[in-house]
């Protein structure tokens, strides 16, 4: 009988085990913010979700996300300026003090800057799929409309018409600034932003950067598959811009491999193009590559690990 009884109960325990580890598994020491892309958004009309379907991904093992809404185009310190209010605002109503920030493509300058000038409220950095060093494609559009012409005067109405709208469908009213956002994602501006914000940066070409700087942890990750899914229309662009980098160069349609290094390189291979990365469209990728939502969820795990 007592045999019994113990059988049950070492049953009970391991049924319960996985169930508890599940619940937090993701649960950092500090909350998760995501922070979109050029021409990102949090969520369309409160329905669709830049980040497809990885926010709920991380709150169902216990991690606490918000998702960041800066402007849709801008430059790099102005979005984070806004991001800076943002996260006073959170520190201020939830008594947070410091953040993990995951910043997609242009969300990992933003985030950058944030640590780099309120190191205070940030506690590791994490950048996906973002130029560093600036974006082929950025430098390609430059040189096709060079400043004062009437070339760039069409495309920067375009675009800030465009982040306008994106942002009026997200319920916010942001600044939008294309002419900005090209200078801070081409190379040159990529260059100054640098020399101010070095924090993180690889001392030698496609090398790691330091982990630490200033009390923050530094990670990135990145992709190299350009065409991923026939199905997915969102690829076929990714293929065209993605010839701006020439042959044999690896990238993901908008970032060149070497680009996206930063602090403690968790990968930068994988077979994702630039919208893989954030689960979209509609979770559409490639047969057989890593589901995006598991790997942000692995991280979220390597933080809790870490302490962060």
């Amino acid at each position: 009988m007592l045999h019994r009884i113990t059988v049950l109960l070492l049953a009970g325990w391991l049924a319960w085990l996985p169930a508890s580890t599940e619940a937090s598994y993701t649960r950092t020491e500090h909350p998760v913010v995501l922070v979109h892309g050029l021409l990102g958004f949090d969520s369309l009309l409160g329905v669709y979700d830049y980040f497809y379907r990885i926010p709920n991904a991380l709150r169902s093992g216990g991690a606490t996300v918000y998702v960041a809404n800066v402007s849709a185009a801008n430059s790099s310190a102005l979005r984070g300026e806004q991001l800076i209010a943002e996260l006073d605002t959170l520190r201020a109503i939830h008594g947070h003090q410091r953040f993990n920030l995951i910043g997609h493509s242009h969300g990992g300058p933003t985030i950058r800057y944030v640590a780099s000038v309120r190191p205070d409220l940030v506690a590791s950095v994490t950048s996906i799929g973002s130029p560093h060093t600036g974006s082929a494609v950025a430098d390609g559009i430059r040189a096709g409309a060079p400043p004062g012409s009437a070339t760039e005067a069409l495309l920067a109405g375009l675009v800030d018409a465009l982040g306008a709208f994106i942002d009026f469908l997200s319920g916010d009213i942001n600044p939008q600034d294309a002419l900005g956002a090209l200078e801070s994602l081409n190379s040159d501006g990529a260059a100054v932003f640098n020399a101010a914000h070095p924090q993180g940066l690889p001392s030698w070409t496609c090398g790691q950067g330091p982990s630490s700087v200033n009390g923050i942890r530094y990670y990135s990750m990145g992709g190299t598959r350009v065409f991923s899914n026939a199905l997915d229309a969102s690829d076929y662009l990714l293929s065209a811009s993605g010839l701006f980098f020439g042959w044999g160069v690896q990238n993901d349609g908008l970032v060149e491999r070497c680009s996206s290094h930063l602090g403690r390189v968790i990968r930068s291979d994988y077979p994702w193009n630039h919208l893989d990365q954030v689960n979209q469209v509609l979770g559409l990728r490639g047969w057989f590559t890593p589901n995006p939502t598991s790997v942000y969820r692995a991280h979220a795990n390597r933080l809790k690990n870490a302490g962060l």
